[in-house]
């Protein structure tokens, strides 16, 4: 017996199969309650994989700031102004094109997931019907859909990630630009984080 095959036994004896609904929920494309879920969200997550390996990063616009075809077999992403490192996009160009995106909406513990395959766009008429903070994206990803579902709230809900139970104060932690230049041991910054904010709202 191979190893994945004994580890797959061991997960069977671990955990019960899941429900039949579970299963059948997952869906080859994007329905009206998926369709309503994006156009409520302002931020995702999305997960990619290339040659240098795994990457998951955040997205975040104006609620809607995804959009849906119409026959909900694609969607369409604005990739914003960010550090350059292009993780996700030199993942999608070099690997497989496989992604894993997870939409949130605050104040619902519900997820929609959409797994599918990516690709880069770099049309300037279509980029230029995403504009939002005044700027226009170089790029969008289209992801065609492979399979679309709402995921299970507990997550959230143990996490109470929109509620007080856990929120705390940003003081609590250094500034981020403290906290690299510690990792970097280079000269501690001479702005306060409340400046800092404001500068990176400016190149949102």
């Amino acid at each position: 017996m191979s190893t994945a095959e004994t580890i797959q036994g061991d997960l069977a004896q671990l955990y019960k199969p899941p429900h039949p609904v579970v299963v059948a929920k997952a869906l080859d494309r994007i329905d009206p309650h998926g369709r309503r879920f994006i156009e409520l969200s302002p931020f995702l997550v999305i997960g990619s994989i290339g040659e240098g390996g795994l990457d998951v990063s955040p997205r975040g616009g104006g609620p809607g700031f995804v959009r849906v075809a119409d026959d909900g077999l694609s969607l369409l992403m604005p990739d914003r102004p960010g550090n350059n490192r292009l993780d996700t996009l030199k993942n999608i160009a070099a690997g497989s094109g496989e992604v894993g995106l997870m939409f949130m909406i605050p104040g619902v513990d519900d997820i929609y997931r959409v797994n599918g395959s990516a690709s880069l766009e770099a049309d300037q008429g279509l980029c230029a019907s995403f504009v939002e903070f005044g700027k226009t994206p170089r790029s969008l990803l289209r992801v065609a859909v492979r399979e679309a579902f709402l995921h299970c709230p507990k997550a959230l809900m143990r996490a109470d990630l929109w509620g007080e139970s856990h929120r705390v104060e940003r003081s609590v932690l250094p500034s981020l630009s403290e906290m690299v230049s510690d990792q970097l041991k280079l000269e501690k910054p001479t702005a306060t984080h409340d400046e800092q904010v404001q500068g990176l709202r400016k190149t949102l």
